[in-house]
């Protein structure tokens, strides 16, 4: 990983603490399923049990401001997605001095989330 795409410690802390709240994980985890076409509010909010528009936006907002999802207007809704370098950085933060910088498993996971961008693969 290029060391200057490491993620700070202070942005790690910020994600793992929004992250540490199982609706915003559980919203994380259906996004990370959406893939780039992300979701609107409302149907990860009937996903989740039919949580109330402001409480589905309280969440939202909250990830968002941290960095991990990105909203964009589609006509009327609002469209969700995962930032899958973002997670990834989460990823190779905690396991960039594995094994002492020595780990090919490290290694190769770290590469192949780099490669991730959230959008299924052509080679099935």
């Amino acid at each position: 990983m290029n060391p200057s795409r490491l993620m700070k410690e202070q942005q790690a802390l910020n994600s793992f603490a929004a992250i540490a709240q199982e609706t915003r994980l559980r919203i994380i985890r259906l996004l990370v399923v959406a893939g780039a076409e992300g979701l609107p509010a409302g149907a990860i909010a009937e996903q989740l049990g039919g949580l109330s528009p402001s409480r589905i936006s309280f969440h939202l907002n909250h990830l968002e401001q941290v960095g991990l999802i990105v909203s964009r207007r589609d006509g009327r809704s609002i469209i969700y997605s995962v930032i899958f370098t973002t997670l990834s950085d989460l990823v190779a933060f905690l396991m960039h001095d594995c094994c002492q910088g020595h780990c090919e498993y490290c290694d190769q996971a770290i590469a192949l989330f780099e490669k991730c961008e959230g959008r299924p693969s052509d080679s099935k």
